[in-house]
């Protein structure tokens, strides 16, 4: 424990942190700066105390979860920000080097999601029960970042204005045949067919995202418009005149950005657009943390744009525009979180407390990585031809505005 309480002080440089002892000792930790940020918990037992001083980074969500680490003020999401806030990237910030290690050298291997692996890790995140994301979710079921054009809008009215805004960016035209890469529960296929007459193949690996998305084609009307597969990227074949990924490249893992990229530029018609939205690092290259590896996104990783790039020179695709969004998900995340929060009985129903306590952990820690980690979205529209999208980006806003208002204008005429 003499350990975990010097490491304590040495972070702890603004807020404070108070921490009761298996032995019932209390410690209070305090800034230069005491104010603002405060929490305060109990270690149950000493091997608690030892597993968080030998490998905090997993330690920390497991101690959370099997109810060994104890909030007594505040809750999951109060204690991570202050910690990850005293831990933030920002220039000349010592803290920051006291957690973690160096990347590991078996890094690349973990996220080697060949075609049998990446199956199985997309099962053991998205094939968990369909009531579980209605909880949370907005009606739509989109499971990525949203577009605020007002912080204060409601997670519904910034996920529409999220397909609005990628919709734009993607130039569709009536009839255009349009490939949806990582189609999640379909909000986004659906979306395109509606307010730009285009026929959509969505694909998943999900078994249970592949049922809904097919229900909810054959009730709107248009699963002959709208059609959904359960088929890896790197089993497709023809071309589309767009393409489109939101929230999927995350579980490619760096040795298949080739592959990807490479799919991309042979199903991409020579006058098309794709387009690719993905957590991302402002940091550059890192590693994805333990804990997340191994209970969230088995193979996982959010790339620095340093990754992207020098594998998207190679494949003759133009990035015609790069969009950072930076704390768009983060208030998207908290929108979650609270959505959690007023269902901790159904979903201790659903599976139990430790689940509970899981997800919440992994909500209020993603939350701490938009807010003071290097954690950002990008948006990189990438067509064949230099030429095929307008100059400048006038076009998107137009196009948006049109968007935002079909919709409306369809329920109003049936």
């Amino acid at each position: 424990m003499h350990l975990l309480d010097h490491l304590l002080r040495r972070l702890i440089r603004s807020g404070s942190l108070a921490v009761t002892w298996p032995d019932g000792r209390r410690s209070l930790y305090q800034g230069s700066t005491p104010g603002g940020r405060h929490s305060a918990v109990r270690l149950k037992s000493r091997a608690a105390a030892w597993r968080l001083m030998l490998n905090p980074e997993l330690a920390a969500g497991e101690t959370y979860m099997d109810g060994d680490l104890v909030i007594e003020e505040g809750d999951i999401r109060q204690l991570l920000d202050l910690i990850l806030y005293n831990m933030r990237w920002e220039r000349g910030n010592p803290a920051r080097r006291l957690v973690g290690g160096k990347r590991h050298w078996l890094t690349r291997l973990r996220e080697a999601n060949g075609r049998a692996r990446a199956r199985r890790n997309v099962a053991h995140h998205y094939d968990l029960s369909d009531r579980l994301y209605q909880l949370f979710l907005d009606a739509d079921r989109q499971y990525s970042c949203a577009y605020f054009l007002d912080t204060a809008n409601d997670l519904d009215t910034a996920q529409e204005d999220k397909k609005a805004h990628i919709a734009a960016k993607l130039l569709l035209q009536p009839g255009q045949r349009v490939l949806d890469i990582g189609c999640g529960w379909g909000g986004m296929a659906l979306y395109l067919n509606r307010v730009a007459d285009v026929d959509v193949l969505g694909i998943t690996l999900s078994d249970e995202q592949l049922a809904v998305c097919r229900k909810r084609a054959a009730e709107a009307g248009v699963a002959d418009r709208v059609r959904f597969e359960k088929r890896d990227y790197r089993e497709l074949t023809g071309t589309f005149d767009r393409i489109v990924s939101v929230g999927m490249f995350e579980h490619v893992g760096r040795p298949n950005y080739p592959s990807y990229f490479e799919t991309i530029a042979e199903r991409l018609d020579p006058a098309g657009v794709a387009l690719v939205h993905t957590i991302g690092r402002a940091d550059g290259p890192g590693e994805t943390d333990p804990w997340t590896r191994k209970y969230i996104f088995p193979g996982g990783y959010c790339p620095a744009l340093s990754e992207i790039m020098p594998v998207v020179e190679q494949t003759g695709l133009w990035a015609t525009d790069i969009e950072i969004l930076r704390l768009h998900y983060a208030h998207t995340l908290e929108r979650w979180y609270d959505r959690v929060q007023a269902s901790q009985r159904e979903i201790e129903a659903l599976y139990d407390a430790r689940f509970f306590r899981m997800w919440s952990f992994y909500l209020a820690s993603a939350i701490t990585a938009f807010r003071h980690g290097g954690h950002c979205n990008f948006q990189t529209q990438l067509p064949p031809r230099r030429d095929t999208v307008p100059l400048t980006r006038r076009y998107m806003e137009r196009t948006e505005d049109r968007y935002r208002a079909e919709p409306q204008w369809l329920e109003a005429a049936e």
